[in-house]
C-alpha cells in the first residue's frame, strides 16, 4: 500500500519478490479481496483494501512502537528520515542539517521530495513523510483553532522563521529603478511560482481584494528556476527576499518592495500527531530548528 510496487515492498521488507507475492496470495485467500491489482507500472488499491488501510497502519505503527528502542541515540541511529519541503526552504535549511548529520548523526540519512502543496496533511496523513516544512497559511490557523477550542489535535506545527516576499526582476531592468508602483506591478509580465501548478497564488488574491489583476505568462514550480529566468528576462516574479542569497546570482537581480500589502510569511514545520512523542521525531525537529536558527542568524 505505502509502495504500491511490489520489487520496492520486496526491497524494504528484505524478501524476495517471490516471497512478497506468496505472502500477497495468503492475504487475499484470508481477506477474500484482491487488495492490489496492477495498474500500468504499478499497483494500485482496492475498494476494500482503501477502507482497512488506515486501521491496519495505525496497528503495524503502534506493534513498531512497541518492539523498537524508545530512546533515539543519534549517534548510533541508523534512521532514514523523509522531509517535503520546497527547494528555496531545502536551499536554506540543508546546508545547516547536513552539518548536524556530518557531526552527530553520521548513521543517519534524510530524503528530500517536492512540497507540491500549501497543505501538507495527506502527505503526512499517509506517511508520505515525517516532516513537512514550509508556508501553510490554512493550516496553521486551523491548528490553532483547534487548539484554542480544547479540540483534539491531529497535527502540530513548530515556527521556524518569518520571511517576506519581495519583487524580483533582473537588474537592468527598466522598473529596477526608482519606487515601484502598483500600476507598473501590475501592467509588467509576471511569472508565477506555484508548486501544484494552479496559475494563480496569494499575490493574485491580495491584489484580486484590491479590485487589480497582473498577467501572469509563465508558471514554474521551483524558485531557482524562478530566479534564472527573470536574470535573463524582462519578466517580473515575486520570491521570498532570504531566497535571493542563496540563488548563487543575487548579482543579477534586483529587489523591489511589493506596492501592496501582503500577509508575513512564517515558515513552518509540519508533523502528525502519531510522530509527536517518538524520540527519534523529536531529535528530527529539533534539528531542523536548530539548522534554521543557524541559517537566519547570518
Amino acid at each position: 500500500m505505502a509502495e504500491r510496487s511490489l520489487t520496492r515492498a520486496a526491497r524494504n521488507l528484505s524478501l524476495t519478490q517471490p516471497a512478497v507475492s506468496n505472502a500477497l496470495r495468503r492475504l487475499r485467500e484470508t481477506l477474500g479481496d484482491e487488495l492490489v491489482q496492477r495498474s500500468g507500472q504499478g499497483m494500485a488499491p482496492t475498494p476494500r483494501a482503501v477502507v482497512i488501510w488506515p486501521a491496519v497502519r495505525e496497528a503495524l505503527r503502534q506493534l513498531q512502537a512497541s518492539l523498537i528502542p524508545n530512546e533515539f541515540v543519534a549517534a548510533e541511529a541508523t534512521t532514514a528520515f523523509v522531509l517535503a519541503m520546497a527547494d528555496a526552504t531545502a536551499a536554506e535549511l540543508i546546508p545547516g542539517l547536513t552539518e548536524i548529520l556530518e557531526r552527530e548523526a553520521r548513521g543517519v540519512s534524510i530524503r528530500v521530495v517536492p512540497l507540491t502543496t500549501r497543505d501538507p496533511r495527506r502527505m503526512l496523513d499517509e506517511q508520505a513523510c515525517d516532516l513537512a516544512v514550509g508556508y501553510f497559511p490554512s493550516v496553521v490557523p486551523d491548528l490553532t483553532a483547534k487548539a484554542q477550542n480544547g479540540e483534539a489535535m491531529p497535527f502540530f506545527f513548530q515556527r521556524l522563521y518569518d520571511g517576506e516576499y519581495v519583487c524580483v526582476m533582473r537588474k537592468d531592468h527598466p522598473l529596477a529603478g526608482g519606487v515601484l508602483s502598483l500600476d507598473d506591478f501590475c501592467n509588467a509580465r509576471h511569472m508565477l511560482v506555484s508548486f501544484s501548478g494552479r496559475p494563480y497564488g496569494f499575490i493574485d488574491e491580495s491584489l484580486a481584494a484590491l479590485g487589480r489583476e497582473r498577467r501572469v505568462v509563465l508558471t514554474v514550480n521551483q524558485f531557482f528556476t524562478a530566479g534564472r529566468v527573470v536574470a535573463h528576462s524582462n519578466l517580473l516574479t515575486v520570491l521570498p527576499r532570504h531566497f535571493v542569497r542563496v540563488t548563487g546570482i543575487a548579482e543579477q537581480l534586483a529587489l523591489q518592495t511589493l506596492p501592496f500589502a501582503v500577509s508575513p510569511v512564517h515558515v513552518d514545520s509540519l508533523w502528525h500527531r502519531r510522530s509527536e512523542q517518538r524520540s527519534a521525531h523529536v531529535w528530527l525537529r529539533q534539528a531542523v530548528l536548530r539548522a534554521a536558527e543557524k541559517a537566519f542568524s547570518i
